[in-house]
């Protein structure tokens, strides 16, 4: 009898996990940047040894799931903001850079100016260029406040990268190769952290394929996540009816036994 239950459960972890997955992804369906995650059941038989070597203890540490990073690319769409940019380059990436210092890739290019000018990701993240941060001179600046309109200017960014604000050079955004992106960390919605087994080059400029004015969508297509959490429910409704079944069985088998 308890065997029935524990198999039952052991069926509704990966589906729990998948259900949340599946979740995730069409909550973010609209993310500018976003990757899809998936999930596999590699790990299925080494924890239900271990689940066996320790009886009554269910590891939550040693889930009988995995997930990974979907990395194909999103639909683009045209937003016409200068400072909106999508890479075409299939294993390129945005390189950032927070004010401690640290290393984050991202395939989401919307892009804002702060109020000094530094050009930015919508969470406070600097976008990094080949010779540091891209920031506009004092200059272009239009009033003590700082720049709140981008299209006030006329910035524009060549395919390769080159960033010009009224004809004037700033620089060149830093476009970071990296051909393993399964080892990649994910930090948020649409930002990545370099791994132990990460290779991460710069770009050749000549290579780098950049649209401005445009961004690239998430890489989720709801219809078939849609079907899938439906197929996921039913198949964890069905072992949750399993488990029920088995415990209403062992509730009588109990009662037959007892003394009174």
């Amino acid at each position: 009898m308890l065997k029935e239950i524990y198999t039952a459960a052991m069926g509704m972890i990966p589906q729990q996990t998948k259900l949340e997955v599946t979740a995730n992804n069409i909550a973010n369906a609209n993310t500018t940047g976003f990757k899809r995650e998936a999930v596999f059941e590699r790990n299925l038989i080494d924890a239900k040894q271990n689940l066996n070597n320790v009886p009554g203890d269910v590891e939550q540490d040693d889930p009988p799931t995995g997930t990974y990073i979907d990395f194909s690319g999103g639909n683009f769409y045209q937003t016409d903001n200068p400072l909106d940019m999508a890479l075409e380059n299939q294993n390129g990436f945005f390189v950032l850079q927070d004010e401690a210092g640290n290393s984050f890739y991202s395939k989401a290019g919307h892009f804002k100016l702060s109020t000094d000018g530094t050009i930015q990701a919508m969470d406070g993240k600097n976008l990094m260029g080949l010779s540091g941060n891209l920031s506009l001179s004092g200059e272009f600046m239009r009033n003590e406040s700082g720049i709140n309109n981008a299209k006030a200017l006329n910035l524009r960014i060549t395919e390769n990268g080159d960033l010009f604000i009224n004809d004037t050079p700033i620089g060149t955004v830093q476009i970071a190769g990296i051909d393993n992106p399964e080892t990649l960390k994910k930090v948020s919605d649409n930002a990545f952290v370099a791994g132990e087994n990460t290779e991460v080059n710069n770009l050749p400029q000549e290579e780098v394929a950049l649209r401005q004015g445009w961004l690239e969508n998430s890489n989720v297509d709801v219809i078939k996540e849609m079907v899938s959490m439906i197929e996921l429910q039913r198949a964890f409704e069905a072992g949750s009816k399993v488990i029920q079944a088995n415990n209403e069985t062992l509730d009588k088998s109990i009662s037959l036994g007892r003394y009174y």
